[in-house]
């Protein structure tokens, strides 16, 4: 019985660690995020169609834990995202829970062979619950496509 007592809280400890670790690795950096945004525009440019509809897919790695990809073209009707109720709808009516129009300002900040950043609060995957995004965006062809992450 009292190695069973002792095995408890030495198993409680190592469960927590591993939820942890798991969460941790469900989340994308920064850098993963820009890394993806960079293979996007390289897909954009061999061949638009299919990239768009990769994005909207997760297909060829665009998607990977809470990273993925998504695009509008330049009058802000989206053309790909992984929530397929986000095609069609324009990216420059999103406002965050603070009145952040972020998507318009992705739209203003966006260029051609240039990465920024937009700051705003948007719930994470399977939540309501708001939590600090950025999402780096660029524009390559007609489209203005980005990366977000959480920090």
């Amino acid at each position: 019985m009292k190695l069973k007592r002792r095995a408890l809280p030495a198993l409680c400890a190592a469960t927590l660690l591993a939820a942890t670790s798991a969460r941790a690795e469900e989340t994308g950096s920064a850098a993963a995020a820009k890394a993806m945004l960079e293979r996007a525009v390289a897909a954009i440019k061999a061949d638009e169609p299919r990239a768009l509809a990769a994005f909207s897919s997760g297909a060829d790695g665009f998607k990977q834990n809470d990273l993925y990809v998504f695009c509008a073209r330049t009058d802000g009707r989206v053309d790909a995202h992984i929530d397929p109720a986000q095609i069609g709808r324009n990216i420059k009516d999103q406002y965050d829970v603070h009145g952040v129009a972020f998507g318009q300002e992705m739209m203003a900040i966006a260029e051609d062979n240039t990465i920024k950043g937009v700051s705003y609060m948007w719930p994470k995957p399977d939540s309501k619950t708001p939590a600090q995004k950025v999402s780096y965006v660029t524009k390559v062809n007609d489209q203005v496509c980005g990366v977000g992450y959480y920090e």
